[in-house]
Order: C-alpha cells, then structure tokens, then sequence
C-alpha cells in the first residue's frame, strides 16, 4: 500500500521532503543480496506516511528469518538521513506476508538481465537467463540464498539461480 499522505512542515516550519520524494530515494536502495534491484523493485517497502512530522517507513522482510533484514533497514536509515531526514522510524510488517507477487516488473527483468531466474507461478524457471534456452535442469532446491534454487542450462551449461515464488 503507497501512502500519498500531505506532507506536513517540520518544526521549525520548514517545509519536509514529499512522500514523492522519499519513494524516490528508496527506488535508490539496493539489496544488499540482489544489487541490480531495488528494494522497492523487490516489493517490501509497504508503505511511507508521516505521523506528525517522523517519516514512517514499513518494510516487509521477504521472509521473517531474513538474515538481510538488519541490513536492508540499515541501509534505508542511512540513504534516508543522507538526505536530511532526522525524524524516521521503521516499521516491520509482517503481515501480509512478502509474496513474488510483488516484485516489480521492472525488477523482475533486472533479475534475467543479472542472470537470476526470476519467480514463475510454474514453479519452475521457464528458460535459462543466459542463452534462453529451455532445456534446463534442477541442481539444488538451494541456491545462493534461501529464496533461490539452484539450476542449470542443458544448452550453454551455465548454472544460475532461480527465484523461488513465494
């Protein structure tokens, strides 16, 4: 859910950065696992709103184990003070659970041009990333991290990552 709340003035009366804005800060962040896309592209910034004049930021984690999620919220705080932000906080939404279904499309054609898979509702890649090529094959429900799994091209024989949907 993208707020589009009214930006309010700080304090002082100054006026404070738009939520247009701070979106587009975050469309800046990348993942710390993933670096080709955003956090945004990826889906688990939920929401931006002021309450009074702290700048709420919810982050879905894509899994509640996540092992990024310190750093993802880390690295949110810091682009987001870089830019003169001095009253935030962030916020862990856990529910409704992270899906695939919320990567961008923008983010998903990232993750081919990267080399990575990206989910299919199929469950299972659809070609490899690197030729195209549909004669591929499941190496490990494992991959890289714990959302992808590792498979593998039959034609240029390049293993890559799939992204699991979720």
């Amino acid at each position: 859910m993208v707020t589009k709340a009214q930006t309010p003035p700080a304090d002082n009366g100054t006026p404070v950065p738009s939520i247009d804005q701070v979106w587009q800060w975050l469309h800046t962040v990348p993942d710390p696992e993933i670096p080709v896309i955003s956090l945004t592209d990826l889906g688990i910034i939920r929401d931006v709103a002021y309450e009074g004049d702290t700048l709420i930021v919810s982050v879905t984690p894509t899994y509640s184990g996540c092992p990024a999620t310190a750093i993802i919220n880390l690295d949110i705080e810091t682009t987001l003070r870089s830019h003169g932000i001095t009253n935030l906080q962030l916020r862990r939404q856990l529910s409704p659970a992270w899906t695939t279904d919320w990567l961008s499309q923008q983010g998903r054609e990232k993750l081919e041009r990267y080399g990575i898979a990206p989910p299919e509702p199929a469950g299972g890649p659809q070609k490899c990333p690197n030729c195209s090529s549909q004669d591929i094959e499941k190496i490990s429900q494992f991959g890289s991290t714990p959302c992808k799994a590792l498979w593998r091209c039959c034609m240029c024989l390049e293993p890559f990552d799939y992204f699991k949907c979720i």
